[in-house]
Order: structure tokens, then sequence, then C-alpha cells
């Protein structure tokens, strides 16, 4: 079962703070589990969110964010979106593409899994 959305961010990123903040607020509620907010100034929030890149989501030595993932009971992780380096507008779009994807759909309604099912 899914337990928690975290979000990889910093307060300076226009893409992030309010946008994708708010964003993953939302995708969490819907999904009602909670979010966890990793700011990448923060120096132990950090650590977290550098592993958590590395080993899922959109790595590079500057890596993009915001970066967004699904965590699962059974350990599993899921990158599920990384913002743009465009137009805050293309990161809005990209945002409302994933919440009307046929992947959202299924997990709103807890079809998908940590296994990948």
């Amino acid at each position: 079962m899914l337990s928690r959305v975290s979000v990889v961010l910093a307060d300076w990123c226009p893409h992030c703070v309010p946008l994708s903040l708010e964003t993953t607020k939302r995708l969490a509620g819907e999904l009602n589990v909670p979010l966890r907010v990793l700011d990448i100034d923060d120096s132990k929030q950090e650590k977290i969110a550098d592993k958590l890149v590395k080993e899922y989501g959109d790595n590079a030595e500057d890596y993009l964010i915001p970066q967004v993932f699904l965590e699962y009971d059974d350990g599993t992780v899921r990158h599920i979106f990384t913002g743009f380096s465009e137009a805050v507008k293309v990161t809005e779009a990209k945002w409302n593409d994933f919440f009307n994807s046929d992947f959202y759909r299924q997990e709103l309604h807890g079809k998908h899994s940590g296994t990948g099912n």
C-alpha cells in the first residue's frame, strides 16, 4: 500500500513554492497519505533528498527540482514527477497532465501496488 508522498524542493524555486508544494499537498490529501517535504537547503533534509533522487529520481550533479516520489509499505519507491527548466507554466501544465493520467486514476483507486502491479 502507498504510505506517503515525498517532494524534494527548495523555497527559492518558483517551480517548487508555491506551485509544487500546494500540488503535492493536494496529491497526498487525495491519496489519503502524509506528505514529506524535503528542502535541499536544510542540511539534514538535503542528505535524505539527495539519496532519494540518486536512487530513484532524475539524478544529476545539479538535479532539477521539484522531484516527487510515491513511497509504499513494502519499501518500493516510484519517481512520478520532475519539474521543468522552462517557464513555470510548463511545470504547471505537466502537473495538470499528471492529474488527468491513467496512472493517477489507478493510484486513486488503489490499483497500483509497491511491487509495480
